[in-house]
């Protein structure tokens, strides 16, 4: 008796375990939607995670998460039933929708203080990606579990073969290949604005800062024989690596000189010192920015007017 009450317990037990393994995996997030989350957060990792960011990887995932992904979420909050649309068509309004979709995120960037930047934008298409994900789980949730859309690749690749062995309309036929021709083109467009960025104007940023890093408080009052100091500033925006000499002069007479090279997009900030040799009041103070060895006229400068005692 008690071999059998031990038993049934056991049968209990296990029914319960199987209905509630069963339970979870009905109301578990669909394999679709995880994928699109797996592949986003791949995209995030190689964007922002060195030697990652440097890589192939992060223009391969980067693609599909711009022209596709987006649309493909979009459509699977809209449409959580499987009789609503099938795999092609899904696949087809993802890249359409995603094409509309970006430049409208990147529109609405352009009127906050953010501005459309590689931040901004990622940070915004991530939290789209999230927010519709989420609604399109919930939304199939709601419907019986057969009539939930769900990705069978085998479908997928059979419904594909279909798709193509299915005699069509003149029309149809033309349809389907201005489709095919505007994803293809809009991938390859991407790629070409991503592998060859347009490179901007050329110019590089030459500035002083007082001793306290602000624009205020030059050494103005200079005496004879003393050392001084102004923080010069340099930012290059040349595309290339540019060797800079720069030279602080009063009345042709080079007080200073130092030779520096600064890569495409960086800072160079640091203190200059500068010695007066001679007395002189409302003398001009020049700092001379040279670029590589051209020394004929400095390629930008700026000034101080300063008094020097004895």
């Amino acid at each position: 008796m008690k071999s059998e009450l031990l038993l049934d317990l056991l049968n209990n037990s296990s029914r319960g375990l199987v209905d509630s393994i069963r339970r979870k995996a009905r109301t578990g997030m669909p394999s679709d939607l995880k994928l699109v989350l797996l592949f986003t957060a791949l995209a995030l990792a190689f964007v922002y995670i060195p030697p990652l960011d440097r890589s192939a990887g992060r223009i391969i995932l980067g693609i599909p998460v711009v022209l596709f992904i987006p649309g493909y979420v979009l459509i699977a909050a809209l449409f959580p039933g499987k009789d609503d649309l099938d795999h092609i068509e899904r696949v087809a309004l993802g890249f359409g929708l995603s094409i509309a979709i970006v430049p409208l995120i990147g529109l609405a960037l352009n009127f906050t203080p953010w501005g459309i930047r590689l931040t901004p934008v990622i940070i915004s298409l991530t939290i789209f990606i999230l927010i519709l994900v989420l609604i399109a789980h919930f939304r199939r949730l709601k419907l019986p579990e057969s009539m939930r859309f769900e990705v069978n690749f085998r479908d997928l690749a059979g419904s594909i073969k279909t798709e193509i062995g299915k005699p069509e309309k003149r029309i149809d036929k033309i349809l389907t290949v201005v489709l095919i021709i505007s994803i293809v083109t809009s991938l390859l467009m991407v790629i070409y604005v991503v592998v060859t960025p347009k490179q901007g104007e050329k110019f590089t940023e030459f500035y002083l800062l007082g001793p306290r890093g602000k624009a205020e408080g030059y050494p103005t009052d200079l005496s004879v024989g003393r050392s001084n100091a102004v923080i010069v500033g340099i930012v290059n925006h040349e595309y290339e690596t540019v060797n800079f000499t720069i030279r602080v002069k009063i009345n042709e007479e080079i007080l200073e000189e130092e030779q520096i090279r600064i890569d495409n997009n960086q800072t160079w900030e640091k203190p200059v010192n500068f010695t007066p040799g001679r007395a002189g009041s409302g003398l001009k103070l020049q700092f001379l920015l040279y670029k590589g060895k051209n020394f004929t006229q400095p390629y930008r400068d700026t000034h101080l007017w300063v008094n020097v005692t004895g």
